[in-house]
């Protein structure tokens, strides 16, 4: 797992090898009536790219702290279920740690969250 500390937030991206990551990008936003609330729902893509285009000028580290407390699925087994999911969209109800929630469920497996929902 690969964390980006941006400027307002934390960006997390899951690493494919050979330099390529995949990680979640925004791609829009739909309003969505529910009774007399309008509620926001984020659209991501899901997008392979180049560790650095995705870093850019931003910091970032290695950051598996979450293996203490689950186990991670083999390697190969990660991977695949990653490549499953590239160019497809997600939608969030909610702003904040979706990509870190996505990254770490590809890596843990389904029962680590399940906040997302594909489109």
């Amino acid at each position: 797992l690969i964390e980006i500390d941006r400027p307002r937030h934390k960006h997390w991206a899951l690493y494919m090898g050979n330099g390529y990551v995949i990680n979640l990008t925004p791609s829009g936003k739909l309003l969505i009536n529910v009774g007399i609330h309008t509620v926001p729902v984020f659209i991501r893509k899901v997008i392979k790219q180049r560790l650095e285009e995705v870093v850019q000028k931003n910091t970032w580290c290695v950051n598996n702290e979450s293996d203490q407390y689950h186990c991670p699925l083999p390697v190969e087994e990660i991977i695949c279920h990653a490549k499953d999911y590239i160019n497809k969209d997600f939608t969030y109800r909610g702003f904040g740690s979706n990509c870190e929630r996505f990254v770490k469920k590809l890596r843990y497996g389904e029962g680590f969250s399940d906040q997302v929902s594909a489109r």
